[in-house]
């Protein structure tokens, strides 16, 4: 590939303002790394679209492309444990925020960050999964750690119509939880029943001023939004429950009390899905591979071509899309 098409996002350093365009770049234009990846498919997630909307600080390099998330076959390889021809897929690692990232047609990034793809998935299977199915599953094995159980009662699940809500729906509900599910957008009721969720949460109910303690109603669950809603989530956590806490789409801040953690034991679980052992990365993807209900996926999953990414993107951040977003490079 002598020359490929990447998304590029540039900044005016005068003004502070970026601008994002579609160029043609080459081989001197990537960064270092050890292995050459052709991106076959990508994925388009809420970071993602806070990175190319210029929305939040997502991005810390300039030029940028963006994209955190590639599934792709190996091109050029000085990585011994890997060889031209391997299927590889990559999730975080700073790429799409301070190293080039996937919304190009080839990548080069370190060995070390690559994992194989599974063998009983799809590079675009594994893109409708992405960092945000890899980040459900990932805070799922936490609960599981924790000793959370089935018989332990109700799961909640916040943003649960968003991109990790939908699939830590799906994901739990097939390992036989009890799932109530968060959501602003109440119309998707019948999605969010579709992928196992036995209730609707409105999600006023848990918008309002917090409460140091609140009536018990989950045994535990995922949060995707942070903010207000994962107070008042705590606040409402049964004794020795545990909160596995995965995002901010609806504020950095926790206005919460300590009575929770102190009166009751509740445990509020951090994810982070970015910098992650390669053991535990090929774990939680090993079971994806396992335990994902792939109708489920599919019907939960949409798939847009290369140019179609920066309108995904400003629909993703007004919260106008529904489950999973693939990116197909070759269209």
């Amino acid at each position: 590939m002598d020359s490929f098409r990447a998304l590029l996002i540039r900044r005016d350093e005068a003004t502070k303002k970026q601008s994002i365009a579609v160029e043609t770049l080459t081989d001197t234009d990537l960064m270092e790394g050890d292995v050459d990846v052709r991106v076959e498919q990508s994925t388009l997630n809420y970071k993602d679209g806070l990175a190319i909307t210029g929305r939040l600080p997502v991005v810390r390099r300039f030029p940028m492309v963006p994209g955190i998330d590639l599934a792709g076959i190996v091109i050029r390889s000085n990585h011994p444990g890997i060889a031209l021809g391997d299927r590889v897929i990559l999730n975080g690692w700073g790429v799409g925020e301070t190293h080039l990232g996937a919304f190009a047609e080839k990548a080069r990034v370190k060995g070390d960050w690559l994992i194989p793809l599974p063998p009983s998935l799809s590079g675009a299977e594994a893109m409708a999964i992405g960092t945000a199915g890899y980040t459900s599953m990932l805070a799922v094995m936490a609960l599981e750690r924790h000793g959370l159980k089935p018989e332990a009662g109700p799961l909640v699940v916040t943003g649960a119509s968003g991109g990790v809500g939908s699939v830590a729906v799906m994901l739990l509900d097939r390992l036989g939880y009890g799932v109530e599910a968060v959501t602003g957008r109440v119309e998707e009721a019948g999605y969010l029943r579709s992928l196992g969720a036995t209730a609707i949460v409105p999600r006023g109910e848990l918008s309002g001023e917090t409460k140091p303690l609140a009536r018990e109603r989950w045994a535990g669950g995922i949060d995707a939004v942070g903010g207000r809603i994962l107070a008042n989530v705590l606040s409402m956590t049964r004794s020795e429950g545990a909160i596995a806490a995965c995002g901010n789409a609806a504020g950095m801040d926790l206005p919460a009390s300590v009575a929770p953690f102190i009166l009751r034991g509740v445990s509020l679980l951090g994810i982070n899905s970015v910098y992650v052992p390669k053991a535990l990365r090929i774990e939680a993807w090993d079971r994806l591979a396992r335990d994902l209900d792939r109708d489920r996926l599919k019907a939960m999953t949409s798939t847009i071509g290369f140019g179609d990414i920066q309108t995904a993107a400003e629909d993703i951040v007004a919260g106008r899309v529904r489950g999973r977003i693939v990116v197909d490079m070759n269209s």
